[in-house]
């Protein structure tokens, strides 16, 4: 998660040069769209994070995203 977010960090310069004048060409264009996307797939994580309580919540979070699990046998 934290991979993808250092990606979208990328995204900044881009939106800014609307803010001071320039204009989007197609390659910027097709690029803020990944970034987007990229957040759109992330997105659900932060917010669980980002709740009040969510420290409680945590255990069960982490048990969630453990990718492991699916491949156990029990």
């Amino acid at each position: 998660m934290l991979a993808e977010l250092m990606i979208a960090k990328g995204m900044m310069p881009i939106l800014m040069k609307t803010r001071n004048g320039g204009h989007w060409t197609v390659e910027e264009k097709a690029e803020l769209i990944e970034h987007l996307r990229r957040m759109a797939h992330i997105s659900p994580y932060l917010i669980a994070l980002a709740l009040p309580g969510s420290v409680l919540i945590l255990p069960v979070y982490a048990w969630w995203l453990d990718r492991r699990r699916l491949n156990r046998r029990d």
